[in-house]
């Protein structure tokens, strides 16, 4: 023990976090999995329209959007104007639109109508980072990824598990200490996590079920 708080015992926190977070909606990309949107096409197209955008405007946006056209060649078959269309209630609807229809396109004259799991092949389309490709290697690849968000970033360095300045280095740090078996996982807990107990001003700390673990690194006004 130090300060009176337990050494950081990721299963123990893994293990409360996924009790903690049942009672919410789950992360955007996450539930579009369950739902059966599971490939790497649709994951990628699920999280550039997430790009500064809710999840509670990206869910239903990309149910709209894949109830019409699921597939690269049935985005092709779609004129720029009709994605935007479909997806303008998201952020920045216009170049998404034309992002969307440009990655369908290769993705039909380059990859047989069905992206890699691959790296650098999703990172090589205009405006897809890191935090997206992980994400969907993660999810429609099961590759063992961290995708680090705001929430995964200034969570992780609250408990004092990573000390770090910014998201591409907290994906970094994770990579090299966060156990396999969570690297998925976690952006799927720490999103609710981080929206609704652990917020980014006044988190909720004195019901925190991790807060044994947790160093609370600037934290100054927690409810």
């Amino acid at each position: 023990m130090t300060d009176g708080r337990a050494p950081f015992d990721i299963d123990a926190v893994m293990a409360r976090l996924r009790d903690a977070v049942r009672p919410y909606p789950k992360a955007a990309l996450f539930q579009l999995a369950e739902e059966g949107h599971r490939s790497v096409f649709e994951q990628l197209v699920a999280c550039i329209l997430s790009i500064r955008t809710r999840d509670e405007v990206t869910l239903p946006t990309s149910r709209r959007l894949f109830a019409r056209a699921r597939t690269p060649a049935q985005i092709m078959d779609l004129a720029e104007e009709e994605i935007d269309a479909l997806i303008g209630t998201v952020t920045f609807h216009r170049p998404k639109a034309a992002q969307i229809r440009a990655i369908a396109a290769r993705a039909v004259a380059d990859f047989g109508g069905e992206l890699p799991c691959d790296e650098g092949v999703l990172t090589s389309f205009h405006g897809v980072g890191i935090k997206c490709a992980n994400l969907v290697l993660g999810i429609a690849c099961g590759q063992p990824r961290v995708a680090v968000d705001i929430h995964v970033h200034r969570v992780t360095n609250r408990w004092g598990y990573v000390a770090t300045r910014s998201p591409e280095e907290t994906t970094a740090t994770l990579e090299a200490v966060l156990p396999e078996a969570y690297r998925v996982e976690i952006n799927s807990l720490l999103v609710p996590f981080g929206k609704h107990i652990c917020t980014g001003t006044r988190p909720r700390c004195s019901t925190c079920p991790v807060l044994p673990w947790c160093a609370q690194v600037g934290v100054t006004d927690p409810r």
